[in-house]
């Protein structure tokens, strides 16, 4: 079977001496090594002469679910990225981390995995679109890893191929050196060479590998190539009365780009709850007797290749994942989401499931989250959605006609003033969407990583975790690509808080049935009012959904009496210490000249009319 893969000769060498090489053929079989053929199993790995269990795996009747021994392993650790080769980077480098060369534990790597039962995955990285040849190779026992990434990409029957099988990218797992190596810590090293992009994950968890690691492999190749992978969501909204619109949702992790595709939602009664304040328990409620209709198109990461665009002025965008690796945090009880409850229970397909409660030969439920050690549910349980398995899907390339950005913001009162100061909706003239996606706010309690303090970045994109390469040369792109499509239009969208109001997700809920029932992503200029921040653009007016208007509290927080513009104000001074504070990474040579000049603009504190006289912003 290995005759069909072309590998370097060290892997080829490392799987002719394995105890054993499985090549799975089919989904079904990925599933029942998954399993471990058995109802109820624990993934362990010798360290240093004692065994330690990693994950345990319980079969259920809708899939596997897979639990992590340690609160730390169930959520990526954003500085898990390591580089060990020579070429330009902004990361750190193995040798400056750790004080030796790489080559070392290269060799013990190999030498582990020579030693065990192995499995090799080959998939398609990108599908049509890029096509770019990828294998795992994986002790077997991680079956649900393997099965995971299979989902995850573009999983490829090796007697069904035609010709060899050379990999551009080789992930090579091997859990236990995070405890003989490095503390116990997800690590994660990216060795690039002109031919091979190689992962060599040290860790279980599949988010920075798998995931975010395969996201680095399609930065690293589309910064060679002059492209972008964004990290975003994308939705196709139809109105009841057939007008449609595309929404892409860019924005760091946790910043709502699954929940945009999802279906807005309400209470018992079937009401929508808009948000409650925190300090006098008022609610706010709104009644929408028939939602748009949503046919979603990616999830996290899609392509902007120059093979996609063509002469409409807008951002034309194609997913390039094969599944959908979906945080269910925010589903705490049944009939929260009636559509993504009914797909998990009722899979056609065994489904990945992980940090959720189960026994085996039950019903993995997604609203029972694993507890963490403090009793708390697991922020970061998911569930991995095969997008062939997903109502209403769309697979071509699309036009986008609204680019938003989300931003997870923690509230706001005149005792406790914060960056929760952002309204509703913002409307955002072009400089200003390129600077939000240069300083990337990864913002308040964010679920899918370990703790951070403070207002922290994702780094350029929102990808810039991901990114093993130049910021500036990212910063470029993306200005080209904002240039180029005029007619794309950019909003912001906060996500847990608007002031003092807990809101969830509903800011782009509500966002995404009114710009589409409105019919366009015109927006009238005397509706539109300059925010007291310059960085927020405009605010709206009013905002009216199937007849009823959104209070100015949402709209615009100042007006709340809880933050009033005292605390505004102050909400704002740290908005923008915190944009002069990554903007400075950027202020180097080879940055484009415009670039610079939008970014002095914001280091003087400029005026909203200054971003529109850079770039100007169709209304």
């Amino acid at each position: 079977m290995l005759d069909k893969f072309k590998f370097p000769e060290y892997v080829t060498k490392c799987l002719n001496e394995a105890k054993s090489v499985s090549v799975p053929k089919t989904r079904n079989e990925l599933v029942g090594i998954a399993l471990g053929g058995v109802d109820d199993f624990a993934v362990e790995y010798e360290v240093n002469g004692k065994p330690v269990v990693e994950a345990n795996v319980v079969r259920c009747k809708n899939g596997a679910v897979v639990n992590y021994a340690e609160d730390y392993m169930r959520r990526r650790d954003p500085d898990c990225l390591i580089i060990s080769d020579e070429n330009p980077t902004d990361k750190p480098r193995y040798r400056d981390v750790f004080k030796k060369e790489f080559s070392e534990l290269k060799d013990q790597t190999f030498d582990w995995l020579k030693a065990q039962d192995l499995i090799v995955v080959p998939v398609k990285v990108g599908g049509d679109s890029c096509d770019y040849e990828t294998a795992l190779i994986a002790p077997k026992n991680a079956g649900f890893f393997a099965c995971g990434l299979a989902d995850l990409q573009f999983f490829v029957n090796i007697d069904e191929y035609s010709g060899v099988f050379e990999p551009k990218c080789l992930i090579y797992l091997a859990p236990p050196f995070r405890h003989t190596h490095f503390d116990g810590k997800q690590i994660v090293v990216h060795n690039r060479s002109d031919s091979l992009y190689e992962l060599y994950a040290y860790n279980l968890y599949p988010g920075p590998s798998a995931k975010k690691g395969i996201y680095s492999f399609l930065l690293h190749t589309g910064e060679r190539e002059g492209w972008i992978a964004v990290h975003t969501s994308a939705v196709k909204v139809i109105t009841p009365y057939e007008n449609e619109i595309l929404i892409m949702h860019e924005g760091a992790s946790g910043g709502g780009k699954s929940e945009m595709g999802e279906h807005i939602h309400r209470d018992e009664n079937g009401s929508v709850l808009v948000g409650q304040n925190i300090e006098t328990n008022e609610k706010f409620y709104l009644h929408i007797d028939e939602p748009c209709e949503l046919h979603p198109i990616a999830d996290d990461i899609a392509i902007c290749h120059p093979n996609l665009q063509n002469n409409s002025k807008k951002l034309v965008v194609k997913d390039v994942e094969a599944g959908w690796f979906v945080r269910v945090d925010h589903i705490k009880k049944y009939g929260t989401d009636p559509n993504l409850e009914k797909a998990c229970i009722h899979t056609e397909e065994p489904l990945i499931f992980m940090s959720m409660q189960a026994q085996p030969n039950s019903t993995c439920l997604i609203w029972e989250h694993t507890l963490d050690s403090n009793g708390e549910p697991c922020p970061n349980p998911r569930v991995i959605r095969p997008r062939r398995l997903i109502e209403n899907i769309v697979d071509t390339a699309v036009e986008i006609d609204i680019r938003s950005f989300g931003v997870r913001t923690p509230p706001c009162t005149k005792a406790r003033p914060t960056y929760g100061i952002i309204g509703l909706m913002h409307i955002l003239p072009p400089a200003l969407g390129w600077l939000w996606r240069l300083t990337a706010p990864r913002g308040h309690n964010n679920p899918s990583i370990v703790e951070t303090d403070g207002m922290t970045s994702e780094g350029i994109g929102s990808y810039g975790y991901f990114l093993t390469g130049s910021v500036v040369k990212q910063a470029n792109l993306l200005l080209e690509q904002i240039l180029a499509t005029p007619s794309t239009r950019y909003i912001l969208l906060p996500n847990q808080h608007i002031g003092c109001y807990a809101v969830g997700f509903m800011p782009q809920w509500i966002a995404r049935e009114y710009i589409a029932r409105r019919g366009g992503a015109k927006f009238k200029q005397e509706l539109l009012i300059p925010s007291r921040s310059s960085l927020l653009g405009y605010c709206l007016d009013s905002l009216k959904v199937d007849g009823q208007f959104i209070g100015q509290a949402f709209l615009r927080p100042e007006t709340q009496p809880e933050i009033g513009i005292e605390g505004f104000d102050i909400g704002a001074r740290v908005l923008s210490d915190f944009f002069k504070k990554e903007l400075e990474k950027f202020d180097m040579p080879g940055l484009h000249p415009l670039g610079k000049r939008i970014i002095d603009i914001c280091m003087n504190d400029g005026t909203l009319q200054e971003y529109l006289d850079v770039i100007p912003m169709r209304y």
